[in-house]
């Protein structure tokens, strides 16, 4: 008689997907992604990427039926602007994105307002929501105002890569009619320096992490006079204050 075994438990495994965008014709990204709020992903990249100011930039946007893609036509000269900066194409750190492309620090944009004051039990708490509406295995990016005595969550979105996660939810906010600038960017993953260029040309207040940010995310953060704090959820919270350089 042949002994018997318990049947094996299923492996676990994220869903991931390539979807591909086309701007104007010409292929410019291909996300390596979790395949959901895609609308939203396209936005926040273009956003993010400096191609576009709101939703209202973007002249026609269009889904592929037959596999995961895009076709957006913007305003040839915002794509010229673009490919005028100083950028050079990088291998990424991010999961979720193969190259990309990073600024010299004479293009971060310097924020307009004060770098904004943290009350960090409230910033503790309001990460302890956003992992409590996490799924695992996936980065995580929310936005909440920086002086929300309620600690309320904006946007709240995930993805496999948490520069996907952070595109994701600049698109949600975008769509949604609120701007980023000046709210505070909560990422569950190491803030690096592809993500701050990002945070800063949003205009973002702060950007905060239970990580750390990369040597280069902490420069960009310091042209940009924006915030970051990193080990949020710890007793003692590392402020990374761009007036401290000064």
């Amino acid at each position: 008689m042949s002994e018997s075994h318990p049947p094996a438990p299923p492996l676990d495994a994220v869903e991931e997907s390539p979807v591909w965008l086309e701007l104007n014709g010409v292929p410019v990204v291909t996300w390596m992604c979790t395949p959901d709020a895609l609308d939203e992903l396209v936005v926040g990249w273009l956003f993010g990427e400096g191609y576009i100011e709101t939703p209202a930039d973007i002249v026609r946007m269009r889904p592929c039926t037959r596999e995961l893609g895009f076709w957006v036509d913007i305003d040839p000269a915002r794509v010229a602007t673009v490919e005028g900066m100083s950028r050079r194409r990088i291998l990424a750190s991010g999961c979720g994105s193969v190259t990309a492309f990073l600024g010299s620090l004479a293009d971060v944009p310097r924020r307009k307002g004060t770098v904004p004051a943290v009350d960090t039990p409230a910033l503790r708490a309001v990460f302890k929501e956003l992992f409590a509406l996490g799924t695992r295995y996936k980065e995580t990016g929310a936005f909440t105002p920086p002086r929300s005595p309620t600690g309320a969550l904006f946007h709240h979105a995930e993805d496999i890569g948490r520069h996907n996660a952070v595109d994701k939810v600049f698109g949600a906010a975008l769509q949604a009619g609120r701007s980023p600038a000046d709210m505070i960017l909560l990422v569950t993953g190491r803030i690096s320096g592809e993500l701050a260029f990002k945070a800063a040309r949003a205009g973002v207040a702060a950007v905060a992490t239970p990580s750390v940010p990369s040597t280069i995310a902490v420069e960009i953060a310091r042209a940009a006079d924006m915030l970051l704090i990193a080990r949020a959820v710890s007793g003692a919270p590392q402020l990374h204050d761009p007036r401290a350089a000064r």
